[in-house]
């Protein structure tokens, strides 16, 4: 049995890592542009496809019987083979209502603006009147709009529906949750990045938040039927959502220079089998020159602004291990570029054992006082703390036991 996914842009898709372990069918990625999809979808070498952007509504005159899921959104994300017609189901529906059913929130009779009109907010619009909430489609010209927020000031939940913060284009937000003073709830369907801009700033305020990584595996779970024709375990779900939230994570290492970062990382790298990056060695790629020199030139500030550029599109990344110079805790706006995708981890070893030699910044003043500083950083930033005092072993150990 041949599947696929069929789209526009599909490089950083994790769909066949999920459908490999969701069934026993061949699962490829047909990146197409919209002028070849009537002959691929007549002829192409399919029995099954999943659907994305920006295809999902594209591809409905090409179906000959619809599920009711499908009929009520006007938009088809699975397309199946059956006795040479073609079957059209919208699984995104049972996606979202998964992921807002995990959430443990109640949805009857409270307003939920959705962000987007396109077909995942058709989908996400009608999982919400199924569990009773009342939907308000928000559009860049619609009668409810950007511009007209206010009026909507007593939502309770937003979903954001739109691509705006997605990878590559991370760090953008369709508004500020800080607006909705009786929300209780904010969703983005993007899974990538793990925490989108809306979802960092939510969860700055205090908002539980979700992000579409539960979407994405529960809406594939249910197209996966729609293949094979057979029903797939509930109990499947969890390792699968857990699998892939820790492929997706990056591990950065943050602590004072000389706590032992870059020594770590190397051997994270060959005991993980994933690749790690050392931010300081990046920085000078970027600029060209060395630390010593970026700092003798420009001054700690402007290394610290080459530093931010460099954690900008490292933090984008997903399944990397990022060595972090001691420092980068100094600016806030570092800390969402590394936790967008990240778990943070401060790596803690006594000052005594600090070696200072080639490091310009350690050897330029006290170096008690530098700690002293950015003591309360570190621990604004970590997510966990991880003692380097000891045989490196128990280091090992430790880290692998934070992050499971």
């Amino acid at each position: 049995m041949k599947c696929g996914l069929l789209g526009r842009t599909l490089k950083h898709s994790y769909s066949p890592v999920i459908h490999a372990m969701l069934g026993d069918y061949d699962y490829e990625l047909y990146e197409l542009a919209e002028a070849e999809l009537p002959a691929f979808l007549a002829n192409g070498p399919w029995d099954g496809l999943n659907v994305t952007i920006p295809y999902k509504k594209t591809v409905l005159p090409f179906c000959d019987t619809l599920s009711e899921e499908a009929r009520r959104t006007g938009s088809v994300n699975t397309l199946v083979r059956r006795g040479g017609k073609i079957f059209g189901d919208n699984t995104d529906v049972a996606g979202f209502r998964a992921m807002a059913e995990a959430s443990g929130l109640s949805f009857g009779g409270k307003k939920a603006l959705v962000l987007g009109s396109g077909g995942a907010s058709a989908a996400v619009c009608a999982a919400l009147e199924d569990l009773g909430a009342k939907p308000v489609v928000i559009s860049r010209r619609g009668e409810n709009n950007y511009k007209n927020l206010d009026r909507h000031a007593d939502a309770r939940y937003i979903v954001n529906t739109t691509p705006l913060g997605m990878f590559p284009g991370n760090g953008v937000s369709p508004l500020d949750p800080e607006g909705f003073p009786d929300c209780q709830g904010v969703f983005d369907v993007i899974y990538n990045p793990a925490r989108t801009a809306l979802l960092l700033r939510a969860e700055e305020l205090g908002i539980p938040c979700f992000g579409g990584l539960r979407m994405l595996v529960a809406q594939a779970r249910r197209s996966s039927e729609d293949f094979t024709g057979k029903a797939v375990p509930d109990d499947i779900l969890e390792p699968i959502l857990g699998y892939l939230e820790k492929e997706m994570r990056n591990i950065i290492l943050i602590g004072m220079p000389g706590c032992g970062k870059s020594t770590l990382a190397p051997t994270l790298s060959l005991l993980m089998s994933r690749p790690y990056v050392d931010a300081d060695a990046e920085v000078e790629k970027k600029a060209g020159r060395s630390v010593r020199e970026i700092i003798a030139q420009e001054g700690e500030d402007g290394f610290r602004r080459w530093e931010t550029e460099t954690l900008r599109e490292l933090g984008k990344l997903s399944g990397r291990i990022i060595a972090t110079g001691g420092g980068c805790i100094t600016r806030a706006e570092n800390y969402p570029l590394l936790h967008q995708n990240g778990i943070i981890l401060w790596i803690r070893r006594d000052l005594s054992r600090l070696p200072t030699e080639g490091r310009p910044l350690s050897q330029g003043g006290d170096l008690a006082e530098m700690y002293r500083r950015r003591e309360p950083l570190y621990r604004f930033f970590a997510d966990a703390e991880i003692d380097n005092n000891g045989p490196r072993e128990e280091t090992f150990r430790r880290i692998m036991e934070v992050i499971g």
